[in-house]
């Protein structure tokens, strides 16, 4: 099995490469990234891009797999546009690239709350990517809609407070369906569920991920 990647720099990403490096079923990943990475394995081909000009790269997007978890933080980013321009138009590019390329299989991290007609710029953000993709008719397309990320390392200091007062809120059984998840679980998950032999469209939130994650797929 072939894999392509987008946002393996991230938490998610991380976690999500360094599995697929150890899983016999991948033979090959395929990286596009805005620097390298310090990694060095023979299953890991690194292609340094840049992604506002999808042109010069689409040959590269050839496989069997897509996955795609880039994104940034307004923070970051600096400001909405720039922030849309990472978590929309980079992630819906790469998807047109590969769907013009005829890989079959596209596995989205989307959000929590993700809804088009949402009044909160973040969430309406990601549903309106979530319809976009939905729209290239993948032939197995599960987008994944986490809530909480428990990132390790993090230095970002509101998640780390938010992650210690939902724990906290969790052992008193409130908020429950808002369990931070561990970003090594949500990538074992989208793993599993790229082996599943299925065709259509599979949206799995938060309570079906952890348990998601466990299942051996074959």
């Amino acid at each position: 099995m072939k894999a392509l990647v987008i946002g393996a720099t991230g938490a998610t990403g991380k976690d999500l490469l360094q599995k697929l490096i150890e899983d016999s079923y991948f033979t090959e990943i395929n990286v596009f990234l805005r620097r390298n990475l310090e990694i060095n394995n023979a299953k890991v081909f690194q292609h340094i891009v840049d992604f506002e000009n999808p042109e010069d790269w689409k040959n590269l997007v050839k496989g069997d797999v897509a996955f795609s978890c880039l994104g940034t933080t307004l923070k970051a980013a600096g400001n909405k546009e720039a922030q849309r321009k990472v978590d929309y138009d980079y992630q819906f590019n790469f998807a047109k690239v590969a769907k013009k390329n005829n890989v079959e299989d596209f596995i989205l991290v989307s959000a929590y709350g993700a809804n088009p007609n949402s009044k909160i710029f973040y969430s309406k953000m990601k549903g309106e990517l979530e319809e976009a993709v939905k729209n290239l008719h993948f032939n197995k397309l599960i987008i994944f809609k986490p809530g909480m990320l428990d990132r390790k390392n993090t230095n970002r200091t509101g998640e780390v407070f938010g992650i210690k007062l939902i724990n906290l809120l969790n052992k008193l059984g409130i908020f429950k369906h808002q369990k931070p998840l561990p970003t090594h679980i949500l990538a074992q998950a989208m793993i599993n569920a790229s082996k599943i032999k299925s065709n259509g469209f599979s949206e799995i939130k938060l309570a079906c991920i952890f348990s998601f994650a466990e299942k051996k797929k074959d």
